[in-house]
This record gives structure tokens, sequence and C-alpha cells, in this order.
């Protein structure tokens, strides 16, 4: 069980490690998506840890994803091939490394190091919004807990793209990270920082069946990083969902809050087979894409558009029992 203060610690730095003293039933992983400049590149890398419901199951782990052809790799490390600052996001699987700064990647798929040339743009984190999560990630029993690490920052450096030096100098990263027991078992995850006419925007989304006390909700969190702010979409700030629609082209969500209005349009692409943690062990069952297309339009309260654009080279899940998600 985490003490009152690691726990307390965990909540004012979601980026760092939120997993010690845990032996059973937690996971914890920090997905970084990497892509060059000319967007032909597009790569999620995802070190992690995972100890299972049995207190036998341990695994550290990194996973790899193109999202340019959909194949994804799974590496195992050993549980002692793991470490991670409690108080930074500062994270060690074998000889990959991941941190504020950049990358080091000595994987089959990947080699080299990237260095991130701007700073990391979080969710803030105050007294009133201990971050994406709001006064939510103050309740310790939560299923799965979420981070917004960086909302995006600039790159510099090259990689070994499968023995093929391969510059990623001016392309463009991001970072979040999930902990917890485990994933939720139904949920939409939509993620964009590549949007036309905002070069620095940057675009997150969730909606998912929450567990709690006598019933599980459908909790959202949506936020929308441009011209200077963040503008937020969440089950905690009183906005209202007046879409939500799923079906196997699309997926169309609107909602209104004190930020104005969010209409968002997927369109749903094959992907890669990535593992997620169930209690019992990691599991290869979210298909992920990085192709997705996000139409973005943002209305403010006054009811003046002030974001009507495309999502490119986005990142996309749906996954489990849509039709309960969308009953609930």
């Amino acid at each position: 069980m985490t003490n009152p203060v690691s726990f307390a610690r965990g909540v004012a730095h979601p980026e760092a490690f939120h997993g010690s003293g845990k032996t059973t039933k937690f996971f914890e992983g920090w997905y970084n998506k990497l892509v060059s400049a000319d967007t032909a590149q597009r790569w999620a890398v995802i070190p992690g840890i995972f100890r299972g419901l049995d207190g036998h199951t341990h695994e550290a782990f990194v996973q790899v994803l193109d999202g340019a052809t959909g194949r994804s790799w799974y590496h195992r490390f050993d549980i002692d091939d793991f470490e991670a600052s409690q108080s930074e996001y500062r994270v060690r699987v074998g000889d990959n490394h991941f941190s504020h700064e950049g990358v080091t990647l000595a994987l089959p798929q990947l080699q080299g190091t990237l260095t991130y040339t701007t700073p990391l743009v979080p969710w803030p984190v105050t007294w009133r919004e201990p971050g994406i999560m709001g006064w939510y990630g103050l309740v310790p029993f939560m299923e799965c807990f979420h981070g917004i690490v960086s909302f995006g920052h600039e790159l510099t450096g090259s990689l070994h793209v499968e023995g093929s030096a391969t510059d990623f100098s001016d392309g463009r990263g991001y970072i979040e990270k999930d902990w917890g027991q485990a994933f939720p078992e139904s949920y939409v995850w939509l993620h964009s920082n590549h949007i036309e006419d905002h070069p620095e925007a940057s675009l997150i989304g969730s909606v998912a069946i929450i567990p709690w006390i006598g019933r599980p909700f459908r909790g959202f969190i949506a936020g929308l990083h441009h011209s200077g702010r963040l503008h937020r979409w969440t089950t905690y700030n009183k906005t209202t969902e007046l879409k939500l629609h799923i079906d196997s082209s699309h997926v169309r969500w609107e909602l209104e809050g004190p930020d104005g209005i969010l209409r968002l349009e997927a369109e749903r692409v094959g992907g890669g087979a990535l593992h997620a943690p169930l209690r019992e062990a990691m599991h290869q069952r979210v298909e992920e894409t990085l192709n997705a297309t996000i139409a973005i339009t943002h209305i403010s309260p006054q009811g003046t558009t002030v974001m009507d654009s495309l999502g490119r080279v986005g990142a996309m899940e749906v996954y489990g029992d849509t039709t309960r998600l969308l009953a609930l």
C-alpha cells in the first residue's frame, strides 16, 4: 500500500514513478511519441513496469509501435532492469533512458539519442486541479490514473531506424502516462499535436468506463492547448457531453463547458496491436494507430469559432464494449 507521503508526492508529480512499495496489482507506463519533421517517421515508445495479481508475474518492458506501418514489438526485461525517479520524469529500462531532456534507445528497431530542444509542456498541477484528472486524482482507489507530461516539444538528433540513420531534427514529440491497477474495460483515446495552421497546438481526449462506489460511470477528459493556454472539457469542470457516437468508421464527440464547445470527428483507421495491463498479465489487446485524422472545431463561449482545423498523425485507440460505454 502506498503511504500518504508517497501518494501526496505522486499527486504533485504525475510525471514521476508511483510504484514504490508496490508488490502486486500495479502497472506504470510512459507513452513517448516521436515524429520526424516530414512526419514520415512516427513512432511510439513506451517504457514501463507490470506487477501481476498473483504477486509473482513481474516484468519491465519497452513497447514499440511503428506508426507508419502498424508493426509493433513488446520487449520484456527483468524487473531489476527497471529504475525510475519518484520526483521527476526519469526512467531506465535496460540501456534505454527516458527523461525531460530526451531519450536514448538501444532496441532492435531503434538506436540512438534524441534531445528535446524546447521545454516539456505538462498539464498544469495546482492545488485546485492536480493535473489532468482534477480532484479524481486525489482518490487513492481509482483503477487507472493518467498524466500529461508534455503536450508537445521539439526534437533534435537522429536514430538508427532498423539500421538506417534517420534524422529527427525539427521533429515533434509528445509524452503522457498511465498508472494504477489496470486499463479501463472500455475507452476511446485520441491525440494529435500536428494540427494544420496551429503548429504549437495539441489535443488530448479520452472517454472511459470508470469503476466507482456502487456503480460505474462514463468519465471524460479533453484538453486543447492552443493560443497560449489550455482549454478544458472534463467530467469535473461542469462540462456536458452533447454527443458521443462510435461506429466502425468514425468517432464523433461534442462537448460544451466553461471554455465553449469542442467538436471532434476522428476517422478510424487500422494500426498495430499493443499490450495493455489487465490484473493478471500484460495482454496484447489494444489496436493503436498513429495515422488518424481528427477534425477539430473549438467555439468560444461567446460563439466565435477560434479553431476549425485537422489534426494529422493522430494517435487513436478504441477498445472494449463500446455499446456499454455509450449506454452509461
